[in-house]
């Protein structure tokens, strides 16, 4: 199998990027034709958010999906989607699960807060706007399989070429990964370099994006339900 270098693979993931920002931007001003300051003053509106998510995610698979084809390999062997070992799965359950209350538990005895300005945000306008089930279902499934695809998939092929490798490329990706989130603040998105990292290991041990995806999505899913619960019960 042919594997993108290491500046091809990176021109290649810059690329996707740009263009489905770029075309996600222009079909959310195209929709929003009656209200286009909307998309500039209010960035956290849910119903804007969940559009950007299902058009951007997409196009940025495409992208990378020609670049596997480009390269002449098998879309699932280049971008790891195949089934994980069942011990892998127990693992990054039992890990996810720790790894997020201590986070959590970190966060609380700081004296800050749980769920972000983004998050509430962007889930109450949501609801307000009758957009909730969309914007879950772009935030817990869309979204992490576009940056599944992108970061453990694509840009971990190109990068991880040995188990040394893979020692550098984990903490690099986690970096770009957390770069970006911008809409979070320094806690936010230090708890997403260090999930990166975590992510970025179980891809090494499991050779599977598959699994980061699920653990990925259910980060979220968890990341939903606190935000829920603040704006139902304890805002």
């Amino acid at each position: 199998m042919k594997i993108w270098g290491y500046w091809a693979t990176f021109g290649w993931a810059v690329l996707a990027f740009v263009v489905s920002q770029f075309l996600a931007l222009a079909a959310l001003v195209w929709l929003r034709l009656d209200d286009v300051s909307l998309v500039l003053t209010k960035p956290f509106d849910g119903a804007m958010i969940t559009l950007f998510i299902v058009i951007a995610n997409p196009l940025m698979i495409g992208v990378l999906a020609l670049a596997v084809r480009l390269a002449r390999a098998r879309q699932a062997d280049y971008l790891a989607l195949v089934s994980p070992r069942a011990r892998d799965v127990g693992t990054g359950l039992i890990c996810l699960v720790g790894l997020v209350g201590l986070t959590d538990v970190l966060l609380y005895v700081s004296g800050r807060d749980l769920v972000t300005p983004f998050q509430l945000q962007s889930y109450a306008s949501a609801a307000a706007e009758g957009w909730l089930p969309a914007l879950l279902a772009a935030a817990i499934l869309v979204a992490p399989a576009g940056e599944e695809i992108m970061f453990r998939g694509f840009i971990f092929r190109g990068w991880a070429r040995s188990d040394r490798a893979a020692w550098v490329a984990i903490p690099v990706i986690s970096f770009l990964w957390m770069a970006l989130h911008i809409q979070y603040d320094w806690t936010g998105m230090l708890q997403i370099f260090v999930i990166g990292l975590f992510l970025g290991w179980m891809r090494w041990r499991s050779g599977s994006t598959v699994l980061t995806f699920v653990l990925h999505a259910l980060f979220n899913l968890e990341g939903s339900l606190e935000t829920a619960l603040q704006v139902w019960f304890f805002s």
